[in-house]
């Protein structure tokens, strides 16, 4: 009998422990918070996620996109060297922040790149900035320029580390000034999405738990990584940061049940300074996400959608079927009965026989029902590129001629 009220009371206790939370209902003990799908980028959760606040080596990952970019458009490589300037040099001996020994003043790109994601080293974020763009105040006008460009607007962005410029300059007694970046967690989600979707090798870097820099070992601050305390399947980055103002900060991601998701905690509360409140206040987005939202196929790839079909002229069909490019999925809300709206539409009125298969036909675009803040990172709606599943050959000559007769006559006359 007493084996079958444990048993009993182990499955309460585990239907009370997986069942959705509110959003309400959350508590994340965090000031600021949102979680968003990586590939859609809708938002999936969200707690004053529009306030800038100071999120410390956060912004490093808008750092990390420049580089990156740079190396794409053939400026650099991972392998060329950089020359540590005095600059980045003294940081090294400021007691108190994050940082790496860098005694021989010269290092490779991709060590550097190493040290900043996952020792959070402020130096190398300053050696790669001057690299990039020649000087790390040339390189700042390049990130505020990124971050318009992506609709980030009233962000502060005083340098290419995080830190309080106060203390690179040596002047504590300005520190309360307005000398930190400052991003709110919409803005911090936007910049880790760009990075993830345009850079994925970037968690080559922020999945390792542990790495070496010119022969040192590195240990990264990221918990939740393998061999780690908070570890959670799934988790390949991406980073914390520190702030005297905006408190202790984490920008995550993972791939569970089919999501990418992104979460971002601002200004979490650590009781004692917990060195794990952060991640453990992570966990339980992570959790909240995956109980309450679900990833639905829409169409498959090479599929159409209800008869979806673009009109062709002087071709032995009339009309193409249009086919998803790929797999179209959307996240939406586990359970949910609300129907979305779901349209094709042709991106010309009509095309011109001869027309090969695969040439783009029109977009698939899915309007949520129950969008959560702004709906989708950016106000872009989910959509899939629709190309034409079959090759559609020209019409006998005769026929061409008479139909561009009629069409002449229908037009013109």
């Amino acid at each position: 009998m007493k084996k079958i009220i444990t048993l009993l009371l182990c499955l309460l206790f585990t239907l009370l422990s997986t069942s959705p939370v509110r959003a309400e209902d959350l508590e994340l003990g965090a000031q600021h918070a949102i979680a968003i799908d990586g590939t859609t980028g809708k938002i999936l959760y969200e707690k004053n996620s529009e306030e800038k606040k100071e999120v410390g080596g956060i912004s490093n990952l808008l750092t990390t996109y420049l580089v990156y970019e740079a190396i794409q458009q053939g400026k650099l490589s991972l392998n060329d060297d950089v020359e540590i300037s005095d600059k980045a040099y003294q940081l090294t001996a400021i007691e108190g922040i994050s940082n790496v020994p860098m005694e021989a003043r010269k290092y490779k790109i991709k060590d550097l790149l190493t040290a900043l994601l996952v020792s959070n080293a402020n130096s190398a974020a300053i050696a790669l900035a001057e690299k990039v763009a020649g000087s790390e105040e040339k390189f700042i006008l390049l990130m505020q320029a990124k971050l318009k460009k992506w609709g980030i607007k009233d962000a502060t962005i005083v340098n290419a580390s995080g830190l309080n410029q106060a203390i690179i300059d040596g002047d504590e007694e300005n520190k309360k000034q307005n000398t930190e970046n400052k991003l709110s967690a919409y803005d911090v989600a936007v910049i880790a999405k760009h990075l993830l979707e345009d850079y994925p090798e970037v968690t080559k870097i922020t999945s390792l738990s542990h790495a070496e820099f010119a022969g040192i070992q590195l240990e990264s601050s990221n918990y939740m990584l393998e061999n780690m305390p908070n570890y959670r399947a799934g988790v390949d980055g991406l980073k914390t940061g520190n702030s005297e103002k905006g408190g202790i900060s984490f920008v995550a991601s993972t791939n569970q049940n089919g999501i990418r998701i992104i979460t971002v905690v601002i200004g979490v509360e650590a009781i004692d300074e917990d060195p794990y409140a952060r991640f453990v206040a992570t966990a339980n987005l992570m959790n909240y996400v995956s109980q309450n939202f679900v990833a639905n196929l829409i169409v498959s790839k090479g599929e159409a959608y209800n008869n979806s079909k673009s009109t062709v002229l002087d071709g032995k069909k009339t009309s193409a079927i249009a086919v998803a490019k790929d797999d179209f999925i959307v996240i939406e809300r586990q359970g949910s009965q609300a129907e979305p709206k779901i349209t094709f539409e042709s991106s010309q009125p009509s095309f011109s026989a001869p027309l090969k298969k695969g040439t783009s036909l029109g977009t698939l675009t899915y309007t949520d029902p129950e969008p959560i803040g702004r709906g989708y990172i950016e106000g872009k709606a989910p959509s899939m590129e629709m190309v034409s599943g079959e090759t559609i050959q020209k019409s006998f000559f005769l026929k061409v001629w008479w139909n561009q007769f009629v069409r002449y006559v229908n037009e013109k006359l």
